[in-house]
């Protein structure tokens, strides 16, 4: 953003939906609607059921500068349709998330709000808007695991003949989730990486199983080498977040909570979110980032005024957690965790009564792509 002025020579604009899936100078608009030859032609396709469609897949050097998406605003595609983006001609993707996850929030549900990282829109408009570098080669792909098939929307802009520093990092994000975490086992948001790389921070859903969760719970971060005990240590993850006494549904630049059930939540769910941008985490040899699950023995109306009294009421908790992790790193970089499966990802959520009576359905046939 400080340099908005600054006219690069080399470096060219260009744009991927199902009007220009190639991204071409003069390509797109070409498909012809009941108004004519570009007359929004080819604004969308239907993603069958098991399908897995590439996206784009971009000759470098390049910048991913943001992506758009729109499908049905419910939990079911949220969480069934799954994002990968493979660097260069690594076979395993680094960025491999359900939508809803990787566009900026949990459960498959969120209310419009704005950050640094993402903005989602009443209907569940999805935008991201990390710079995603690439020397050689960007490919994009979604894939459709639910039973049906589901209509797709997207834009991704990017530029390219971007000069990029040959120690820039990749984009690398992850999904998980534990429906019910181990007692005294702290989930992981990152599971160790080795080698080098920047935390960026994570999209963090919490659905409690009991009251008096109230997020007190310590984010860890371990960095090269640490073993037993961490160098960055948190005080709970209402404060990891930014917030405070609970959570509170505040949704700031770099931090905050996007959902928040029931105000002062005891019961959630709740979708958060911290980013490390102007506090950044460099590691240079290994990261691991934890987050405990720990709780109070009752509501803070009656805990004793005091601070010992407070430690006293602590208590350890098994909830449903969930995340999705991001990241930069240099390739070649290891193969990500396995994906949870679809059953896991939409276990306890609040999906679509009838699928089959969504809009778009058999009867209505929006053009395949061009």
């Amino acid at each position: 953003m400080n340099d908005l002025y600054r006219l690069a020579r080399n470096v060219r604009s260009r744009a991927i939906s199902f009007e220009n899936p190639t991204g071409a100078p003069g390509g797109g608009g070409r498909a012809t609607s009941p108004l004519g030859v570009g007359r929004k032609g080819a604004p969308a396709r239907m993603i069958e059921s098991g399908e897995c469609v590439q996206l784009a897949d971009i000759e470098g050097p390049g910048v991913l500068r943001h992506l758009w998406m729109a499908t049905y605003d419910i939990a079911d595609t949220m969480r069934g349709l799954v994002i990968r983006m493979y660097w260069e001609d690594q076979l395993h993707p680094s960025v491999e998330a359900p939508i809803g996850d990787f566009f900026g929030f949990a459960h498959g549900a969120s209310p419009p709000y704005a950050s640094a990282v993402h903005s989602v829109g009443e209907r569940l408009a999805l935008n991201i808007w990390l710079p995603m570098p690439f020397f050689r080669r960007a490919r994009v792909t979604i894939t459709n695991e639910l039973a049906i098939a589901v209509p797709l929307f997207f834009q991704i802009d990017y530029t390219v003949g971007d000069e990029i520093e040959a120690d820039s990092g990749y984009l690398h994000a992850l999904f998980r989730r534990e429906i019910s975490t181990v007692v005294k086992a702290d989930f992981e948001l990152l599971p160790r990486r080795i080698g080098r790389g920047r935390y960026l921070g994570a999209v963090i859903g919490v659905r409690p199983t009991h009251a008096n969760w109230w997020g007190e719970g310590a984010v860890k971060i371990y960095l090269d080498g640490d073993d037993e005990f961490a160098s960055i240590v948190g005080t709970g993850a209402e404060d990891y977040v930014g917030l405070s006494w609970g959570l509170q549904r505040n949704a700031f630049v770099y931090h905050g909570a996007s959902l928040v059930t029931r105000g002062r939540t005891d019961t959630g769910p709740v979708s958060m979110y911290r980013w490390h941008l102007p506090d950044p985490v460099y590691w240079h040899e290994s990261i691991r980032v934890t987050l405990q699950q720990i709780g109070l023995a009752a509501s803070p109306e009656k805990l004793p005024r005091s601070l010992q009294g407070y430690r006293e009421c602590l208590v350890e908790r098994s909830d449903d957690y969930s995340t999705c992790t991001f990241w930069y790193e240099p390739l070649p970089s290891a193969a990500l965790p396995v994906l949870p499966a679809l059953s896991l990802r939409l276990e306890g959520l609040s999906l679509a009564p009838d699928l089959n009576a969504l809009p778009l359905q058999p009867g209505f046939s929006l053009p395949q792509s061009m």
